[in-house]
């Protein structure tokens, strides 16, 4: 059984685990005030090119999203995201449980525009409803597909027009970096939103998130937000260590390209047998429609995710590589596919 459901079901990439164990026994400070933080957060500054941010080293996706939205937003105000928004679809209400709605729009791709936008400041016009203040984004979405500078461009422009905080997550930040026909750099990102995070945990990290906070009117007493959310790692070196190995060199693209190139030979070889996709995902997620009989027969061999019925006989399912997909088992089963195709 391999299993396509998640770029988290491996451990971490060997040369994480090496740096883990020649450090075990080698004492520093802890909450993230080690020596190898520091490095890390130094190394990361130098990549995005811009000194004045404030790094903030998390353990996962979700504790960064509600601590940094709950910390930036006033207790009356809310954010908008997208339908298919990780923080309104599979995070358990974690922001309204911090006190602060998520305003839904639904979108063909997944991605957010100044006129999806303006809709929701034009519905939420007075003190009787929440006011919408934080704009949530993720690249890549949910549903695979990626900004474009173009893009994020207007969308910067826009929020800054109407007084809004842009907030970009990243946990496949990496994938969309690396993907086909992207043209943002890491480096854009600071110029362009208020803050946004580098996701470890989908790519090669054991865990672990990196909160670059861009805008200085949000920075103000982070720490003790991530404290009171409990998230202020005691042995903050273990996140330190990873995001100083991901960044010493470019391991951390490196292991995004492979992704990315597994899910360009998935893309490319179910193309060849007429299959068709739910949405155009440049990325590490695909979104193939097969029948309902070979995705039963699939099933005994593999792992995934069923996503959408497409009708009766149809249903689109997700498929996720990863830093650690063989091309061996992406061949086996676009071979299997093929196979019951026939039958």
């Amino acid at each position: 059984m391999y299993s396509f459901k998640t770029d988290y079901s491996e451990g971490a990439h060997p040369r994480i685990l090496q740096a883990l164990m020649n450090t075990n026994l080698e004492q520093d400070e802890g909450y993230g005030e080690d020596r190898f933080s520091n490095q890390a957060r130094e190394l990361i500054i130098e990549k995005l090119g811009q000194a004045n941010v404030d790094i903030h080293l998390m353990v996962g996706g979700t504790q960064t999203n509600l601590t940094a939205i709950s910390a930036f937003l006033r207790p009356h105000e809310a954010a908008i995201a997208a339908e298919s928004g990780h923080i309104f679809t599979h995070e358990t209400g974690a922001i309204e449980a911090t006190g602060h709605k998520v305003l839904s729009v639904k979108t063909e791709d997944g991605k957010l525009t100044p006129s999806l936008i303006q809709t929701v400041l034009d519905y939420h016009s007075d003190e009787h409803m929440v006011k919408p203040k934080l704009v949530y984004i993720s690249n890549s979405t949910e549903i695979g597909t990626i900004y474009l500078k173009k893009e994020l461009i207007e969308l910067s422009q826009f929020c800054r027009e109407h007084q809004l905080i842009l907030y970009m997550d990243g946990a496949r930040l990496g994938s969309a970096l690396c993907s086909q026909g992207n043209d943002l750099t890491l480096r854009d990102l600071p110029e362009m939103v208020d803050a946004f995070y580098i996701g470890g945990t989908k790519n090669g990290a054991l865990l672990g998130e990196a909160l670059v906070i861009c805008q200085d009117s949000l920075k103000a007493d982070f720490r003790f937000h991530i404290k009171q959310k409990g998230g202020l790692m005691a042995k903050g070196r273990l996140l330190g260590i990873q995001f100083l190995e991901l960044f010493r060199d470019n391991l951390f693209f490196e292991l995004a390209e492979n992704a990315n190139k597994m899910a360009d030979w998935l893309r490319v070889e179910l193309r060849k047998v007429n299959i068709q996709f739910l949405t155009a995902s440049p990325s590490n997620q695909l979104f193939p429609i097969l029948p309902n009989a070979v995705i039963s027969e699939l099933q005994k061999n593999y792992a995934f995710h069923i996503w959408e019925k497409v009708d009766s006989d149809h249903s689109a399912i997700r498929l996720v590589t990863s830093w650690a997909t063989p091309k061996e088992a992406v061949e086996e089963f676009v071979q299997d596919v093929r196979k019951n195709l026939y039958l």
